[in-house]
Parts: C-alpha cells; structure tokens; sequence
C-alpha cells in the first residue's frame, strides 16, 4: 500500500515536470520563430533542466531500504 502511494506520487511530480518542459519548449518555438534566439536558447535550457528534474523523480535506494 505504501509503494504504491509512493509510485503515483513520483507519477504526478514526473508529469508535473514534464508538463513544464513542454511549455518551455513550446514558447522556446515562438521566439526562434520570431527571431529572439537568445531568449529561445534559455528556454530550451530551461525545459532541458525540467526534462532531467523528472529523470530523477523516483524513491531513492535508502528511501527503499527504510522502507523494507
């Protein structure tokens, strides 16, 4: 019951994250199209990070050891 608790949590802040990225990249589309390079290089850094943050979502190995 606990694992699964823990499971639809990481789901929701791995969705969460990736729901940012998406947004990053999109706005990131509408500058390079505009021609603000710059501000579109940002973005993409920006929804790059929010892509590695969701990487990470999980339980850790010693959050799995307390657990057992």
């Amino acid at each position: 019951m606990f694992t699964k608790i823990i499971m639809n949590t990481v789901q929701v802040k791995k969705q969460a994250f990736l729901k940012e990225a998406c947004f990053f990249f999109k706005n990131a589309s509408v500058y390079a199209e505009e021609g603000d390079l710059q501000t579109c290089a940002c973005l993409i850094l920006k929804a790059l990070d929010k892509e590695r943050r969701a990487d990470g979502v999980g339980p850790q190995v010693l959050h799995l050891i307390k657990t057992i």
